[in-house]
This record gives C-alpha cells, sequence and structure tokens, in this order.
C-alpha cells in the first residue's frame, strides 16, 4: 500500500528533526507575525533589554515601552530607530558611511521567540528604517529576506517615504577616503582643511546596533541594524540581516546577536552557535566567550591575504557578542581589547564592560 506522506513530506520531517537535534528540544511553529499574548513562553517574572554599547537609548526606550505592555519585538524596534534616526551614528541608518561608490545601504533583520519569526532586508537605499521594513517582511510575506531594489519597493509599497541618507558628515568622510585611498589615482586631497579636525583620519567602520528584549511573560525579541563596513563594494552584505549569524532568537533557550567584522559571523553562524550554548547550560558570557573562541579557531586557518589574523594567528578584528537567556540572565563578550554594552535589568540603565577573549 502506498505511503500517505510524500517525498516532499519526508525531507520536510527530516530537516526539522535534524534543527531540532542540533538546538537540543522539539520543533516549533512559525507563525507569520507575533500575536498579542502569544503562548508558548514560560515567564520570566522580569523585564530585560539588551544592546550594543551605542544603545543606551535603546535599552532605555524598550524598557519605558515594554513596561506599558508594548510588545517586545516593538520596543526594540522602537528603540533602534532612535539610533537609526540619529545623523551623528554615522554606522546606522541615516548618517552612516556609504559604500565606495558613495550611496549609503542598510541591513536589518528582526526575530521574534515565540513563533520563531524572522524578516530582514539586505542593501536597501533611501529608506531611512530598515529595521521596520524587515518586520513588515515578517509579518506581510512568505520569505525572510528581501535585498536591493527589492526590498525598496516593498519599503515604498508599504508608505515609507524615500529619502536621501547621506548626509554632509558622511558625504566629506567618503570624499576623505576617496582623496586618500590611492596616490596613483586623480583624486587631490584639497579638502582636507575644511573638514572638522574629526574627520582629518580617514573614518571607517563596520558598526552596529542589536537590541534584544525579554519581558516578564517570557516573550524574547531582537533585532539587528547597520549600515555596513563603511566604504564597503556595493552590494556587500555583511552578518546583520542574516539569520543565525547577526541574530538568533530562540523563545525555550535565549536569544543573540553581534557587532563587528560580519564576514566572520557569516562563516561561522555565530549568534545561533551563542544560543546553541546557551541551550548546552552556560552563562551567556560564557556562551560568547566560548563562540568567539570558536571564531578565532576558523580565523587561523582562513587565508592570510585577508589580512584578518596577525602573524600568531591571532583575530586582528574586532567582534562583540550580546545574549539574553530566558531566565533573564544576560551577558557579551568581545573579541579584542575592551568594548561595552548596554543593559537595562529593570532597575537601572547603565554600560557594562563585555568579558575579552583576548587582552590588548
Amino acid at each position: 500500500m502506498r505511503s500517505r506522506y510524500s517525498r516532499r513530506d519526508f525531507l520536510r520531517t527530516g530537516v526539522t528533526l535534524g534543527a531540532a537535534a542540533i538546538v537540543g528540544r522539539g520543533s516549533e511553529s512559525m507563525a507569520a507575525a507575533p500575536q498579542s499574548g502569544a503562548t508558548g513562553a514560560k515567564r520570566s517574572g522580569v523585564f530585560r533589554a539588551v544592546s550594543s554599547g551605542n544603545g543606551i537609548r535603546a535599552t532605555d526606550k524598550a524598557m519605558e515601552l515594554m513596561r506599558k505592555g508594548v510588545d517586545p519585538l516593538d520596543a526594540v524596534i522602537a528603540g533602534v530607530n532612535i539610533v537609526e534616526d540619529d545623523p551623528n551614528d554615522m554606522s546606522v541608518g541615516y548618517g552612516g558611511l556609504p559604500n565606495e561608490d558613495g550611496v549609503v545601504e542598510l541591513d536589518a533583520s528582526v526575530m521574534y521567540g515565540p513563533t520563531h519569526a524572522s524578516g530582514a532586508v539586505a542593501g536597501i537605499r533611501n529608506i531611512k528604517n530598515p529595521s521596520k521594513v524587515a518586520k513588515l517582511v515578517m509579518e506581510r510575506t512568505k520569505h525572510c529576506l528581501l535585498v536591493g531594489n527589492g526590498a525598496l519597493k516593498f519599503a515604498l509599497a508599504h508608505g515609507f517615504p524615500k529619502e536621501n541618507l547621506l548626509t554632509e558628515k558622511a558625504h566629506e568622510a567618503w570624499l576623505r577616503w576617496k582623496e586618500t585611498m590611492s596616490d596613483k589615482d586623480n583624486w587631490l586631497p584639497e579638502q582636507i582643511k575644511k573638514m572638522p579636525e574629526a574627520l582629518q583620519p580617514v573614518m571607517m567602520t563596520h558598526g552596529t546596533i542589536n537590541c534584544l528584549a525579554l519581558n516578564e511573560a517570557g516573550i524574547l525579541a531582537g533585532v539587528t541594524t547597520t549600515s555596513g563596513l563603511s566604504y564597503k563594494l556595493a552590494g556587500r552584505v555583511g552578518d546583520s540581516p542574516i539569520i543565525g549569524a547577526g541574530l538568533y532568537v530562540d523563545n525555550e533557550i535565549g536569544a543573540a546577536g553581534s557587532t563587528g567584522l560580519g564576514e566572520a559571523n557569516i562563516r561561522t553562524c555565530a549568534s545561533f552557535q551563542v544560543v546553541s550554548f546557551m541551550g548546552q547550560g552556560m552563562s551567556p558570557e560564557q556562551a560568547c566567550l566560548k563562540t568567539l573562541e570558536r571564531v578565532a579557531d576558523k580565523a587561523r586557518r582562513w587565508p592570510k591575504s585577508l589580512g584578518l589574523t596577525d602573524d600568531a594567528g591571532r583575530p586582528a578584528f574586532g567582534l562583540n557578542f550580546y545574549a539574553l537567556n530566558a531566565k533573564g540572565e544576560f551577558g557579551a563578550a568581545t573579541m579584542l581589547g575592551k568594548a561595552g554594552y548596554a543593559v537595562h535589568d529593570g532597575r537601572t540603565n547603565e554600560l557594562r564592560d563585555c568579558a575579552s577573549l583576548f587582552k590588548g
């Protein structure tokens, strides 16, 4: 007698069971959008908001909104919108440093714990708040990621205004880079005396903002948004819009996000790894450090031509992880030297030091 299961059903079941085995738990439903009072979450009894070091305003806003009953996903998006809208933060949103052609391209992703749903945009231009568009991708499409012109058309269809995101300050920084990147072309650094003193050295960034939140009902959510590596090749996409790299949320375990060199995260699925380690019983800080160890070990094998390791094989790039588990415990770690992260623990909103894998 013919089985009532098709080959497609068998493959789908196999993939689901395989993913469940990796995380160490059963599969969960994939709703298209967050629902108020979503079930499947164990009450945490606490409010938490965790962000990268540039997110102290984001954690404050997220906490304020969650206490008013706003869903954690909407709360973290509202938090990072503050940074996306800030022309003085040159690594996120409006005012972000452009690609090599002088065009600002933005990436963002969101993920919602109870439904395990996600949405993302990559390489989107002329839209100030890519985090909001990422949420709409999750809510209004069957897709997880829209890129480039398709992402822009989708945003415009939903009423987002088309805006010039290149501020005068970012434009001057880009010109400075163009004028000093080579002594074998026809660009001359004639504008150097006109520029603010802070822009005299060529400004470089690969900064981002990540924000994670947990409410007392036990709902976890996260967002990551960035303008990406400064002066990147047009169309370059980092880890921020890649689920499992720049962001990952599992409501039964925890959430993790990252800032720093996106290529290192993409090659190692690092945020997923942080959550996986928490699922094995590690604290958030331990999980961040263990993942950095994994990344550092892989980096020793990458081609020397990439310039990502020093002569001793130690990573020569910045990378930070932020983590929050389902019980409300939090932690962060950085690959090199010192870095900070923002935490609102329900009582105080403050910057704290990340643990460091390598000193100096």
